[in-house]
């Protein structure tokens, strides 16, 4: 029993530090949503000979550059390129077609003003999540190497159960309002930000994933407590049973006991009369 309940304590200490690790990283990285936006290309210049527009009509130097746009009305999308971009919790970057690298924003800058507070509130959701996951693991943690007896355990085992579902709870709504929030983004957001097409990231898989990770270490943490609980119900019944029979074995030997020795002391007292009548009576 003692290997069987370290295991699941050591499995839902494994699912909880794997759940800790993804969101944290989830939490700091900017790939919750990515995919293109739709914006003019730049005017052609010195340093810009590429995905760009020529208003000069100048064909000497870029007549062999497919690259380079003649401006002309007629030339439709062809006057518009697709930059690759990544938005997180904390901050949405582009790709800078001007040149190398990306730039950032804020993402809480970019929310609509009705949205901030669902924002900021899937913000603090987050940390509690992170905060709640961390009590949960610190007390697996305890149960698992410093627990000096087993009721100590149980009550730690409950108390971590109880910590890593709300954990879980909070995540979820958090993800949740995250997204709700990018949504509306993204139909309500600044022109030049606005998204043409879009996608989940890994940053927001492995949100999800750490949730999933979260609810089956609650269920492995829940699942070890209750089999626990089971095991020494069952050994107390068959403990009192056993007691029970022992008892009723001892109470039956002490009355044959005493049935034998009363008999005995009747046939002795019948023993004793008959001698006395025989001593008693007249030769």
């Amino acid at each position: 029993m003692k290997t069987n309940r370290r295991c699941r304590a050591l499995l839902a200490v494994s699912l909880n530090l794997m759940a800790l690790l993804f969101s944290t990283t989830a939490f700091i990285t900017t790939h919750w949503c990515e995919g293109t936006q739709r914006v003019p290309k730049p005017s052609c210049g010195k340093e810009k000979k590429t995905n760009c527009l020529n208003y000069s009509g100048n064909e000497t130097a870029n007549e062999t550059n497919q690259n380079v746009v003649h401006y002309s009305w007629e030339t439709g999308d062809d006057r518009f390129l697709f930059r690759y971009f990544h938005t997180g919790i904390w901050y949405s970057c582009e790709e800078n077609i001007n040149a190398a690298g990306e730039k950032c924003r804020s993402f809480i800058d970019l929310a609509p003003a009705s949205e901030k507070g669902v924002l900021w509130l899937s913000v603090v959701s987050e940390v509690l999540y992170i905060m709640l996951l961390v009590v949960g693991f610190s007390l697996m943690c305890l149960e698992l190497f410093h627990s000096s007896s087993v009721i100590d355990g149980l009550k730690l085992n409950a108390f971590a159960a109880v910590f890593t579902v709300l954990s879980g709870l909070l995540g979820m709504v958090a993800h949740m309002m995250y997204t709700q929030v990018f949504q509306v983004t993204v139909s309500l957001g600044p022109e030049d930000w606005r998204p043409h097409s879009w996608d989940y990231g890994w940053s927001f898989c492995l949100a999800w994933g750490s949730f999933t990770c979260c609810m089956a270490a609650s269920v492995t943490t829940l699942n070890s407590y209750t089999k626990t609980v089971i095991e020494f119900r069952h050994k107390r019944k068959i403990f009192e049973q056993g007691f029970r029979e022992e008892q009723n074995f001892l109470d039956q030997e002490t009355i044959k006991y005493f049935r034998e020795r009363t008999e005995e002391e009747r046939a002795e007292a019948g023993d004793l009369r008959l001698q006395c009548l025989h001593s008693c009576s007249p030769n």
